[in-house]
């Protein structure tokens, strides 16, 4: 059974959106705006992307990360190379970018837990807030990944399923705190 990684740059209040510079939302860019840059904050993410054997992305996060990532050479070069599935209901197969290797379509959330049920290394979720609400309700997460910012952002994207469901227990298996007030935190889920 393959492992399915959820991570994250997340605020305080936890949210996940437009970490990067993004006009479409009012506190776009909030990994860089009056945080010092501290490198060692980034060594998950290097390390993510060095364990990974496949990238999952929902929809919309695919239609942000398609047209950058595969010119990212240097900073993505496992991940440019290693296969990727986007769960979509509504993407075609023809709107899938030519570039950026080989890249599945799951239609369901029952495709995911059947992808889990393979053979293979780690799955590594970036982004899709809306799909790792949907995982997360499913029981398909296994491991938590954030890079938790000192900000309070309020309105925003969240990761997690307003469903009602049951109480689901967190292992703290990685932690460390950094001079700009950035934490790790990375949880295994308790089955």
């Amino acid at each position: 059974m393959r492992t399915l990684i959820y991570t994250a740059f997340i605020s305080l209040d936890g949210v996940v959106q437009a970490p990067g510079p993004d006009p479409d939302y009012p506190n776009g860019g909030w990994t860089f705006q009056d945080i010092d840059f501290v490198p060692e904050v980034y060594e998950l993410k290097g390390r993510e992307q060095e364990e990974a054997a496949a990238l999952m992305l929902g929809r919309r996060s695919y239609e942000m990360f398609a047209p950058v990532w595969p010119s990212m050479t240097e900073e993505f070069p496992k991940y440019n190379a290693m296969p990727k599935y986007v769960v979509s209901t509504t993407l075609k197969d023809d709107e899938l970018v030519d570039n950026w290797g080989d890249i599945t379509i799951l239609r369901s959330i029952d495709d995911v837990a059947a992808l889990k049920e393979t053979d293979g290394g780690p799955i590594s979720v970036h982004a899709s807030s809306v799909l790792a609400g949907n995982l997360q309700e499913a029981g398909l997460i296994d491991r938590y990944h954030f890079l938790v910012f000192p900000v309070v952002l309020g309105s925003g994207q969240r990761p997690w399923s307003d469903a009602a469901m049951p109480k689901q227990r967190l292992d703290l298996v990685e932690s460390e705190s950094y001079a700009n007030g950035v934490q790790k935190l990375c949880y295994e889920v308790v089955r």
